[in-house]
């Protein structure tokens, strides 16, 4: 008959496998997810990095990201993106301003022509000038423009955005076949003190999300 001892000695025994499968998976997960913070860290450096780059080589077209608009106003966020294209393009980056985004619900003017209106009445050309109205993220929005970009023979490109923003505007703009520089805007609600942190964290999430799913997280940029 056994004895209380050797019935202990049985299960622990039994124990045993259990306890070293559950340590194993517990170092197979510290494992993953040091790996998984690292990754997510060197993307945010990127990002930031991403940030300060002005490349202002010599390009066929700029292409300013939108931003929100009212009723064909900009928003302040976006006619710092539009007033840092204009400036590149007095300072001869470019002589051609592409203008994107489209419009919500209800909007009786898109992101893109906002930005055409808003670029002419400051003295651009329109001749100059084109406003791609397609668009509700920086993927769709991108897609649309390099259609329309590739169709004119425009593959040189400076994207302005906001700084946190270009490092994903960069990433999708290469993706559909542009030769990328990128100049962020130095001025404006997007580069005041206090925004860059949670900035940086949507943008980071964000590009983390296309570049695993080819697709738009929705998560930014927010409207500052």
């Amino acid at each position: 008959m056994p004895t209380v001892a050797a019935d202990r000695t049985e299960g622990s025994v039994q124990r045993r496998p259990a306890v070293r499968a559950a340590r194993g998976l517990g170092r197979y997960l510290a494992g993953a997810l040091v790996v998984l913070a690292l990754a997510v860290g060197g993307l945010a450096v990127r990002v930031v990095q991403a940030g300060h780059l002005q490349q202002l080589d010599p390009a066929d077209a700029i292409v300013v990201l939108g931003a929100a608009q009212y009723d064909g106003r900009p928003s302040d966020v976006y006619a710092a993106r539009l007033d840092h294209a204009a400036a590149l393009q007095r300072a001869g980056v470019a002589s051609r301003i592409v203008t994107v985004g489209g419009g919500r619900a209800g909007d009786r003017v898109t992101e893109g022509e906002a930005g055409r209106r808003y670029l002419a009445g400051a003295g651009v050309d329109p001749a100059d000038l084109l406003a791609v109205g397609i668009g509700g993220d920086t993927l769709v929005s991108l897609r649309a423009a390099a259609q329309q970009l590739r169709a004119r023979g425009w593959t040189r490109v400076v994207l302005v955005t906001d700084p946190w923003h270009i490092q994903r505007s960069r990433t999708i703009a290469a993706d559909l076949g542009l030769t990328v520089r990128s100049a962020p805007v130095t001025e404006g609600p997007a580069v005041r003190a206090g925004v860059e942190p949670r900035y940086v964290l949507r943008e980071t999430l964000a590009t983390a999300f296309y570049l695993l799913t080819g697709g738009s997280s929705q998560l930014g940029p927010a409207v500052l």
